[in-house]
């Protein structure tokens, strides 16, 4: 075999991993989130000067962010369970100090929760959902070029046919995160006629299709090894992306919004239902021959559906999250709804894999749906839980200026200066401004990467020396653009 051929075999005929270790890796980056909150407020309460340089928040951002998740992955994949734990108690010692300098009597514990239960909490933008839609974007960045290095334990990859991959989530939990902040869930109104706005809407992801035949242009001329199971010999994620949004816009500007749930049920019941009584499945899932365009974009085109479900079921939880809230005790009680459905869900899946078949990312199933919302639904808790403990931690610190979280609606104007710097020096911030231009510049290293590294025969070490310069050159130019607020949308 040659080089391409013994690498498209390294990343197939995989079987995926535990849906608990899946669960388990949702609990990381919430954690560093709150870390890197706390180090800021622990630094303030020092005497330390904010904001610190641009080199300095973007080294410190990466370190508590990036470098974690990328280290997760590779050399501490066996002991995650472990790093969290010490996360864990790290982060619990630092809001115990932090709540302890503020009270020394134990007795205004309770007079103090209630409190903040009923206090006020100000943000434009839900910032936990920013955070979500941010970190998918960062775990799939690490997975696309760490999947071709021998340090990325096998069980995380794409599956085959059937199993529970962590880039198998991440696929769905990206369209996801599309779906809970387009037009539709934002209460933007149709302007105009229906036909009108769909034809706004083919024009709009124009930018998908461009970057989809690029991509097929640029693997084809160069000889870069093709998984062809995962979306057919023609078609990629970003022709997903784009019918997604386009197929979902139509059925939007023809059914009410707040029945999206049900749209994403039926869809997804009905597709099951033809892979069960047809031949579909049996298509689908056997390697024959590709002749015909159909034939050899098989998994690609109809995958298709199962995103569309799951994308309505984005909507749904998008409309649900962008509502008006301003009491810290309302969102607390929509991170307890966001569980209750998480675990809904979850029953429905162990009734789907014992009674109908397992989860399968290729096909898109009934099943893969079910997990997909179902995860995603336990990492948005995750890292609204978070974001309620930093607001807790900045409420007992009587310091509010940390970025890409929620603030007290009481705090100083100085505060409210040193937020705005932090925020235009803010990693997460910089990812959210350029999502799309932060998946392609992913996209196009990995590609680089691949061609200039052995990543087959490179050790563990060197393999995590590339992915973290990999990482920071992603995030570096991000940041650069970010810094110099400029936003690249040409569309």
């Amino acid at each position: 075999m040659d080089e391409a051929e013994i690498k498209v075999a390294f990343v197939s005929n995989l079987n995926g991993t535990t849906l608990t270790e899946v669960s388990l890796g949702c609990f990381l980056a919430p954690l560093c989130f709150i870390s890197r909150g706390l180090f800021i407020l622990m630094f303030h309460l020092n005497k330390g000067v904010l904001p610190l340089s641009s080199s300095a928040h973007l080294l410190l951002d990466f370190a508590l962010l990036i470098t974690p998740l990328v280290l997760s992955c590779t050399i501490l994949s066996d002991i995650l369970h472990w790093v969290i734990i010490v996360i864990t108690v790290a982060d619990v010692c630092a809001i115990s100090l932090l709540y302890s300098n503020k009270n020394k009597r134990p007795a205004s514990y309770r007079s103090l929760i209630d409190s903040f239960e009923h206090s006020h909490v100000e943000s434009k933008v839900v910032p936990f959902v920013t955070a979500f839609r941010v970190l998918v974007n960062v775990k799939t960045a690490i997975s696309i070029l760490a999947v071709d290095f021998s340090v990325f334990p096998r069980r995380y990859a794409k599956t085959e046919t059937y199993g529970t991959g962590v880039m198998d989530f991440g696929v769905g939990a990206y369209v996801m995160a599309n779906a809970m902040v387009c037009p539709e869930a934002r209460g933007k109104k149709v302007q105009g006629s229906k036909l009108s706005h769909l034809a706004k809407q083919l024009f709009s992801v124009w930018p998908l299709v461009v970057l989809g035949f690029v991509r097929l242009a640029s693997v084809k001329s160069s000889g870069y090894h093709e998984h062809v199971t995962e979306y057919g010999l023609h078609w990629n994620f970003f022709f997903t992306l784009a019918i997604v949004r386009v197929v979902a816009s139509a059925i939007l500007a023809m059914f009410p919004i707040n029945i999206s749930w049900l749209l994403s049920l039926l869809i997804s019941g009905a597709y099951q239902v033809v892979l069960e009584t047809t031949d579909l499945k049996r298509f689908l899932t056997q390697n024959a021959e590709r002749s015909s365009f159909v034939q050899a974009n098989k998994e690609g085109i109809f995958s298709v559906v199962g995103y569309v479900a799951v994308y309505m079921a984005g909507v749904q939880v998008g409309v649900y999250l962008m509502q008006t809230r301003t009491l810290v005790k309302d969102w607390i009680r929509v991170l307890w709804k966001l569980l209750l459905g998480s675990f809904g869900l979850w029953v429905a899946l162990h009734a789907c894999q014992t009674h109908i078949e397992p989860v399968s990312r290729r096909m898109a199933n009934l099943p893969f749906c079910l997990w997909t919302i179902a995860q995603s639904l336990f990492f948005l808790s995750c890292l609204g839980l978070a974001d309620i403990a930093l607001l807790f931690a900045k409420v007992v610190s009587n310091f509010s200026a940390v970025s890409a979280s929620w603030n007290p609606r009481r705090h100083s104007e100085t505060e409210q200066k040193i937020r705005s710097k932090l925020d235009a020096l803010c990693l997460i911030q910089s990812v959210s401004r350029n999502q799309l231009l932060f998946f392609l510049l992913a996209n196009v290293m990995t590609g680089l990467t691949n061609i200039l590294v052995d990543t087959l025969k490179s050790n563990d070490f060197f393999a995590v020396c590339v992915l973290l310069s990999y990482m920071f050159i992603n995030s570096l130019i991000i940041f650069i653009l970010h810094v110099n607020n400029i936003t690249i949308k040409f569309w």
